[in-house]
């Protein structure tokens, strides 16, 4: 095997991850992919990472155990904070602090070790929340820190984060994913699903998702609570 073949793919389990992991197949790399448990309340997610990790025969898949609920501060990490069920201005209460940064150290760590010189991420700065750990300018930032801290970044085997939606509208991103076989009834977006995965259909990211297939014009296999 040549070296930098290996790619790290961050997979929670949602519509990007689930199209992230395609293109880097498609780009030829034998994908690693990684999801974390981070004290998150739609721990129902991981489940999915699993449907879509064996879907798509990934060398291997491993979940990450890290409690961001210590720290609270997001309404996906601290039950009192109520899931807001209309778009806000701003950062929204569903923004993680930090939870990028981390997810991108740890997947940094794990690449060196395996000989990854690619990790990709499905973080997006057109249809999105607003989360600033989206955006072009954090992930050129994480990409220099990454070849000033690791040993193949100073012995010039530099690492490259691989953010192909970042510029893509969701209507686009399911184009793209549907022509690759993404299976997207195996993946759920929603910040508040129930026990079996149902989607509630309210919040920013079950609208932004409805949104995407409608203006793709696809039908949505999402099963959301008000199917029953």
């Amino acid at each position: 095997m040549k070296r930098g073949t290996r790619a790290v793919v961050l997979l929670s389990g949602g519509l990007d991850s689930a199209t992230v992991l395609a293109i880097a197949a498609r780009d030829g790399h034998e994908c690693y992919a990684l999801s974390f448990q981070y004290g998150q309340r739609h721990v129902i997610e991981l489940n999915a990472a699993r449907r879509v990790a064996e879907a798509a025969a990934v060398q291997e898949h491993r979940i990450f155990p890290i409690e961001l609920s210590v720290f609270g501060g997001s309404a996906l990490t601290d039950s009192s904070i109520e899931i807001p069920q209309r778009s806000t201005h701003g950062i929204p209460v569903t923004y993680v602090p930090a939870r990028n940064t981390v997810f991108l150290a740890v997947a940094l760590g794990w690449a060196e070790v395996i000989g990854a010189r690619d990790i990709y991420i499905g973080v997006n700065a057109v249809d999105y929340s607003g989360y600033p750990d989206c955006r072009p300018e954090f992930i050129a930032a994480f990409e220099t820190m990454a070849n000033l801290g690791t040993k193949a970044g100073v012995e010039g085997d530099p690492m490259r984060i691989r953010t192909p939606l970042i510029k893509l509208s969701k209507a686009h991103i399911i184009r793209q994913g549907l022509k690759l076989g993404v299976d997207y009834s195996l993946t759920i977006s929603c910040y508040a699903a129930d026990g079996e995965g149902h989607a509630c259909g309210n919040c920013d990211s079950c609208r932004l998702r409805a949104k995407g297939f409608a203006e793709a014009k696809m039908a949505d296999p999402t099963c959301y609570t008000h199917d029953e």
